[in-house]
């Protein structure tokens, strides 16, 4: 167990050294809910929100910053300040649009582009139909959202389209991965550290994560 600059646990996988998995017990706790096949449609979306929002903590805790003189009521003082780095959040549709609004309740002066990516579910390799993403790029850092990096196609796919297009800056974030998803990120995109809440175990023969908690965009959005 090791800890993080901000000071939050998480545990490296040596086969795996792109991958942060972030162990905090309210973490671990509220993705044992999340898993629960009979959690209700408005508690899973509260979840995921909750684990999205301390998962933005630490994905965020190296971030630069100054330090200011401020005014309180009582006194003069220092403190510090974030720079002024500009933060993008690029979920990938749909799913990832479950983890925008908890991370935007931490840092809500964010701004938020979007990848529309789905898998053919006979190649299970991802296919592209929107990309919308704010500028400038190459002066950002951008945090891609998805809640279940599986085979790590789609995953792969949005950084691909992100550094095409000038990004330099980018991290991943998930709720749960699969080995196979987190090891095709570290083939595909070495450069690129991925922050999950869970290493589950593999894939089955249809690329769903096990134990996993199911299609996460179903349950989110209620079309399971």
């Amino acid at each position: 167990m090791s800890s993080t600059p901000g000071g939050g646990m998480f545990s490296r996988d040596p086969d795996l050294p792109n991958l942060i998995v972030t162990s905090h017990p309210l973490l671990r706790h509220k993705v044992t809910l999340l898993r629960k096949r009979d959690t209700p449609k408005k508690i899973f979306k509260e979840l995921v929100d909750e684990i999205a929002m301390l998962l933005a903590y630490e994905v965020t805790s190296d971030l630069g910053t100054e330090t200011v003189r401020v005014e309180t009521p009582l006194e003069s003082t220092t403190g510090d300040i974030v720079l002024g780095e500009r933060l993008t959040l690029v979920p990938i549709l749909r799913a990832g649009l479950g983890m925008v609004d908890g991370v935007l309740d931490l840092i809500p002066t964010m701004r938020v582009g979007h990848i529309g990516l789905q898998r053919d579910h006979d190649t299970l390799e991802p296919i592209d139909y929107y990309f919308k993403i704010p500028l400038p790029l190459e002066e950002s850092v951008f945090i891609v959202v998805d809640p279940m990096l599986a085979t790590g196609g789609s995953a792969s796919a949005a950084v691909s389209y992100l550094k095409k297009s000038g990004a330099r800056h980018i991290r991943m974030m998930c709720i749960v991965a699969a080995p196979e998803g987190a090891r095709r990120m570290l083939e595909d995109h070495p450069d690129v550290p991925v922050y999950s809440a869970a290493l589950d175990r593999e894939l089955n023969e249809r690329g769903y994560i096990l134990p996993g908690l199911g299609d996460a965009g179903d349950r989110l959005f209620g079309t399971d």
